[in-house]
Parts: structure tokens; sequence; C-alpha cells
């Protein structure tokens, strides 16, 4: 049993999590996260060999055929009890799923070079009888197609004949000159589910119908004139009978899920286990790596073997070459610091799991790794503030229990044996650990810096030094194991390499082997030293005092400054408050002065249209009146009109006459051609109240707007409420906005979706989803 502790210290998770980063699935992504070493040798193996295979197809140029599929076992699950139904939706799950099977069906069902992966995929077949409906069933968007059913598609095809009957009618009626005085506008939309039109509240009298719905405003009645009432109740019909047969539909599908249940989840799970091993046959190629031979019996050889994470990280890593046998299962590792010795040992531990894993490894064919039942660490400081434990505590507890539970299946690695204590007793301490764990029978790869302990290795029979090799010209590590000889820790070479000047590196050589005869003197001067520890402690006691005081006053400053803001704004606020009295005063003046002198008033106000046209005829000077073309004017076009003082939609031209037929909201008239001007952006008196009255309560809202209601708007009035609303959420830091404008002949929502498609606000847009309102609704998201 290999514990999760010693996964984490090899960094085996770090394999895994690349290794689910392939994954085409969830459940293939948490079955990656889950690996862990196989205890049979045959299970291992078999897994090498299906992860080959699927390599070798790889190699063939016939990668298995795996694309993004869903888990749907909560689907088959939740529709296993009898008459249990699930969503559309949740049945568009099934469909890329029963693709992936269907396709890894097709493409293995006649291959004889890869019995393994046949065996293993042999019972995929991908429900073709289920998928085919399916198919033709539901959408991505979890929509019923009308390809479900003869019945379903004429149901909807006389829906739409009803619908479009009763939308030309109202058409019709809203352009009668008998209701059409009586209207507020001339659009028709839906109330509760009907289609109705907007009628004046002072009105909805004198058009025969039912009202559904009343605006915010009040000032609207949404009324369904009665002689389309019995189309409506026709189409209310139709639309119950689709429901019930979508319904039914859905149903039946269920009872084929329910019927298949087991095998589904069968060939799913298959699915899975290919996806995993397809995870792991990914990894190999990019580290390429090779199939290792799985030994019964404790030995370990690795050939030009690197550490794969240090691969994947792209760096160049120098190969590793090892061997343990039975004859020597102990090696102690030796040489300078940053030589390479941890990683050594960590990378021989680390494939030692991938291959118990059935994961091929990154070295050379012949690679031989051990089926080992458990494996030991001691790697790391292991220092413990909560138990109290220092480090060599620490390693000493960590090697007991290791030693408690050693032997002949066991792979042991220990990182810096022998240290955290006085040398003499801690090499001691290693020497007896190192032959015990020989005597229990277990692989053993060991670092230390420590000469006793290759002393004791060299004169002892089955264990072997090893060496990280130094170049001693460039005084630079070469990160390559040497089996067979100890390494020297050039410790001194290396010290002075990085700086320390050469008196204290000459005297530091002369100080070898009369350390121990200095011991006492070095207690005398550790106590000279903790004095003054305790001074420069007394000291920067002092000097946090001071940056103490420091940041106090920070904070005071910072509280005067926020003072003087405030202060500032208050002032302010009070200048303005003067400047609207004084206004209101003013104004007062003028009233009382008006009312004492009434005969004064009509010349005041001649005085007042003086001036207002005196300013108009300057205006009009600075910007002069552009006349249009009579010939290039077309039905269709906005064009400014003086009698209505706004712009106006061009909807008819009599050329014989000259004259041409415009509207401007609910109003229409004749006019000249040639009278006609370039548009002003003026619109009508009650489109622009509306509007300003709509801002108005935007305005009022407490809380900053997330969505806007379009519904029974024009195309023009729209993107004039529309505008101002994408500015605020812009401002109020709104990251996505719902702009409902409903379906009806889809001219809203175009002209919606053409201004939002230029807008600098705009980041992307996309339809509703189905519960969000479906193509009623667009979704903004702004920049």
């Amino acid at each position: 049993m290999i514990s999760t502790d010693t996964l984490k210290r090899l960094e085996f998770d770090k394999i895994l999590d690349t290794v689910a980063s392939y994954a085409h699935c969830d459940a293939s992504h948490l079955g990656a996260l889950s690996i862990t070493p196989l205890s049979a040798r045959d299970e291992i193996e078999l897994r090498l060999g299906l992860v080959d295979e699927l390599r070798k197809l790889t190699r063939f140029g016939i990668a298995l055929k795996l694309s993004e599929f869903e888990d749907i076992t909560p689907q088959v699950r939740a529709v296993r009890p009898t008459g249990a139904v699930i969503s559309p939706l949740e049945l568009q799950r099934f469909i890329p799923t029963l693709r992936v099977m269907s396709a890894i069906s097709a493409q293995l069902g006649f291959r004889t070079d890869v019995p393994l992966l046949t065996s293993q995929a042999g019972s995929i077949t991908g429900f073709p009888d289920l998928l085919n409906p399916l198919e033709h069933t539901v959408n991505e968007e979890g929509e019923i197609l009308d390809t479900a059913s003869r019945l379903l598609a004429d149901i909807r095809g006389r829906k739409k004949g009803f619908t479009a009957r009763i939308k030309k009618r109202l058409e019709e009626i809203v352009r009668e000159r008998h209701t059409a005085i009586f209207l507020q506008d001339d659009f028709i939309t839906q109330r509760s589910g009907r289609w109705v039109i907007p009628v004046r509240m002072d009105s909805k009298g004198m058009v025969p119908g039912v009202v559904h719905d009343v605006s915010n405003s009040g000032e609207t009645a949404f009324m369904e004139p009665l002689e389309i009432i019995g189309l409506a109740n026709e189409l209310e019909n139709l639309v119950a009978d689709e429901r019930a047969e979508e319904i039914r539909i859905v149903r039946q599908i269920c009872n084929w899920i329910r019927e298949d249940a087991e095998q589904i989840l069968e060939q799913f799970e298959a699915l899975v286990r290919l996806d995993i091993l397809n995870c792991i046959a990914t990894l190999s190629d990019k580290l390429r790596s090779e199939t290792p031979v799985i030994s019964p019996t404790p030995a370990i050889l690795l050939k030009s073997a690197r550490h794969p994470i240090l691969t994947l990280m792209g760096k160049e890593v120098v190969p590793l070459d090892l061997e343990l046998a039975a004859n020597n299962r102990v090696m102690v590792v030796t040489g300078p610091n940053t030589g390479g010795k941890t990683i050594a040992i960590k990378s021989a531990g680390l494939l030692c799991v991938m291959a118990l894993c059935g994961m091929p490894v990154p070295a050379l064919p012949g690679t031989v790794l051990p089926l080992v039942e458990s494996i030991l660490v001691d790697i790391g400081d292991e220092q413990s503030i909560e138990e109290s434990l220092s480090t060599f505590s620490a390693h000493i507890f960590k090697i007991s229990s290791i030693i408690e539970e050693a032997g002949q299946g066991a792979l042991v690695l220990l990182d810096e044996l022998g240290t955290g204590t006085e040398p003499g007793q801690g090499a001691a301490i290693a020497c007896a650990v190192l032959k015990e764990l020989q005597y229990k029978g277990a692989l053993v790869v060991a670092t230390t810096h420590l000469t006793e302990i290759i002393g004791f290795v060299q004169r002892e029979e089955g264990m072997v030094n090893a060496a990280m090799a130094f170049d001693r010209d460039k005084l630079a590590p070469l990160y390559r194991l040497v089996v067979g000889e100890p390494g020297e820790s050039h410790a001194l070479e290396i010290a002075s390499r990085y700086g320390l000047p050469d008196r204290v590196v000459r005297f530091a050589r002369g100080m070898i082997g009369t350390m121990e005869a200095d011991f006492h003197s070095l207690l005398r001067d550790l106590k000279g030293k903790r004095a003054q520890l305790e001074q420069a402690l007394a000291d920067m006691a002092e000097r946090e005092e001071k940056v103490a005081f420091a940041e106090r006053n920070l904070v005071d400053r910072r509280d005067e400054a926020a003072q003087l803001v405030k202060d500032a704004k208050e002032k302010g606020l009070l200048e303005a408050q003067q400047i609207i009295w004084k206004a209101k005063r003013e104004v007062a003046a003028l009233l009382d002065e008006a009312k004492r002198e009434k005969t004064k008033t009509r010349e005041a106000k001649e005085k007042l249209d003086q001036a207002a046209n005196e300013l108009e005829q300057a205006l009009e000077e600075l910007h002069p009146e552009e006349n249009v073309d009579p010939e290039k004017v077309s039905v269709g076009d906005v064009l400014f009109v003086k009698l209505l003082n706004c712009d106006a939609t061009v909807l008819a031209i009599d050329t014989r006459s000259g004259k041409a037929r415009v509207r401007a909201g609910s109003m229409e008239m004749e006019v000249q051609v040639n009278s006609l001007l370039k548009p002003k952006g003026k619109e009508p008196k009650k489109v622009q109240k509306r509007r300003e009255k709509q801002q108005a309560q935007e305005q009022e809202r407490a809380e900053p707007a997330s969505t806007i209601n379009l519904l029974g708007m024009r195309v023009e009035e729209a993107i004039g409420v529309l505008e101002p609303f994408l500015n605020h959420a812009a401002l109020d830091r709104i990251p996505e906005v719902h702009i409902v404008h409903g379906k009806g002949t889809g001219a809203l929502m175009k002209g919606v979706r053409s201004y939002l498609a230029d807008h600098p606000l705009v980041a992307s847009f996309r339809t509703g989803e189905r519960y969000e309102g479906g193509d009623g609704v667009t979704v903004v998201t702004l920049r």
C-alpha cells in the first residue's frame, strides 16, 4: 500500500493533473485524478498493453475517435424508476456520448491488430436505435424538433398557419380607419399568450374585444378583438396538442432508455476507461515514454531515465542511469549540494509509481521497475512546530515508522540521511538504519553528505556507493550519477567559486580535522554571541517602535486629508444651494410682478415669442435647411416635415401630383415632395414624451437595471431607449444585460441586434437560453 503522503512527496499528483487535462469528459477527468498504483502484475501489464495499442494506432495516424462527451450517469439513474421522465435538455446530453460510442464501435469493430482494445471496447455499440431518434427529437438547446414525429410536425404547421392568419387579420384591423383612431399605436403584440392591439384606455369601449393587459403608464389597454377570439382559441388548442405530443415523445424515449439502462451504464463506463487510457497514452507520447519491464523480484534498472515533471516543464534533463539488484539492495548517493541527488531518488520513486499505475515511463526500452507493495520516503524538512518536533526529531520519527513498515516488498527513499544532529552520532544512527533496512530485505536509495556513512557502505557487502558527477575544472555539477564510487561534497571549492574569500577558504582547509578539539571553545564563543544577539534584538525592538509611530502618524495625516476633502465637498454643496435659492427668489419675483401687471403679460409674451423666433432664425442661419432631391425620395426614407416639425417615414409617393404620404408616430398626412428636408433627428412629441418618461423612471431606480423591456416599441423608438440604458449599464459596471424585445415579426429583434453589432460598448451578444426567454431575449456582454 502506497500512502497518499508518499505520492504527494514524489509529486505524482502533478502527473495526474497533466493526465486529467487530456480527458474528454468530467467522469474521465475525475477518473484520471483517482489513478492509484495497482497491486497485481497482470493488471499492470494489461493496462500497459492497452496504452501501447493506443499509441500504436496513433503512430499509424488513426488515433482513437474521441471527442467531448457528457457524463450521462445521473440522467440514466434519474430515468430508471418506472414512469420517470427527464427534460429534453437532459435527453440532449445523451447525443454526444452515444455518437462517440458509435464512432469507437465503428473504428474498433473490425480491427484484429489491437486485441486488447477490442476486448476492452467490444461491448460498446453506441445504441444506434436510441441515437437516431434522439438526433431527430432534440437540438443542442434541448428543444423538441419538428422531425420528432409526423403528428408534431403537422400540429406545428397548422399552428403556424393559424398564427399567420391571426397576425394578418390584426394588421388589417389596425389599418382600418374606424379602429385606428382609437389605437395608441399601430403595432400588434402578445399578452398572456393572446394576440392583442394597443387601444387608448379612454377608448377601450369603442373597440369590441377582451382586455388582457394594461401598460405600466395606465394609458394603453392591450385588447384582443372579438373577431379573432375564435382563431385564437383554435390556436390555444393546437398549443395544447403540441405540448401533449411533446410529452408523449419524451416519455417514449425515456422508456427506451429505461429498457437499456444497465447496458448504457456498462458501455459508458467502458468509454470512460478508454478515455482514461487515451489520456495516459497522450502523456506517454508527450514524454516519449517506453513500456517498462515489471519485475516480480526486488530490482531497479533505469536506463537514461528522465524526471517527467522537469521534462514537461521544458527543462533540459540529464538522463539518469541507476541499478539495484538482489546482490546490492542498498545505494547511498553522495555529491555536492545542488548536484541533483534529491532529483535522482525522486525520479526513481516517481517512475516506480508510474509503472505500478500502468503508465509507460520516460526512459529507454529495457528499463526494469519492481512490483513493490509499498514505497516509503523521507524527503524534505519534516520540522513540526505544532508537535514541538525539531528537524532531527521529525526525521527520526519518520525513519522509525519506515523501519517498522519496511520488508521484502518495499522501496525506501531517504534524503540527507544522518543530518540534523552532531555529525558523528548522526552518521552512526544512519549506518544502523541502513543495516536494519538491508536486513529486512528492502530496496534502499539514500543521499548523504557524511563521509563516515560512505566508509561504512564501502565496507559492507550488499551495499554500494554512488556519486553525482562534478566538473573540477569548472567547479560545476554534471547531474550525472556514477555508480560504484563515493562522491565528495566539494564544499570548499563551491564556496570559493561563489565568492568566499581565499583567506577564509585556506583557514577552513586548515581547520579540517581539528574541529572536535575546539568544540568547547566554540561553546564559550557562543555565550558571547548570545549577548550580542540580545542587544541586537533590543535594537530591533526600538526600531519597530519607531516604525509603528511613523505608521500612526501616516494614519493621522490620512484622516486629516479625508476631512479636508469632506469640508471642500460640503462648501461646494452649500454654494450650489445658495445659487438655487437665488434663482428661486428671482423667479418668484418675476411671477409676482406678472400678477401685479396683468396688462403687460401679453406684451411680455410677445417679446418672448419674438426673441424665440429670432433665436430660431439665427440657429437656422448657422445650420441652413438642406432640401432633398424629389427624384431621390423613396418609400421608407425618414425625412423632416416642416408642418409636423419632426422627422417622418415616407409611406407612399404619388409622382403625378408630386405628393407623398408620411407617418410620424400614429399620425399620417400628405405633403409636397419638394417640401421634404433632410432628417434632423426630431421625434413626434408623443414619442418624445414617452421616452423622457421612461428615462426618468429608469433614473429613479435605486439599483442599476440589468434588464430592459422594449416590447411594443418601434425600432427607432427602441433604439432611442436602448442607447442610454447601455450607457448607464456600462457606467454601473454591469457585465451582462438582458434586452426583452419579443419574437413578433422579428423586425424589432433584427433592428436591435443590428444596432448592437456595431456598438462600441458591446463585447458580444447571444440569443437567450430557454429559461431566459429564448428568441424573445438578447443577452449582451458589455466591455
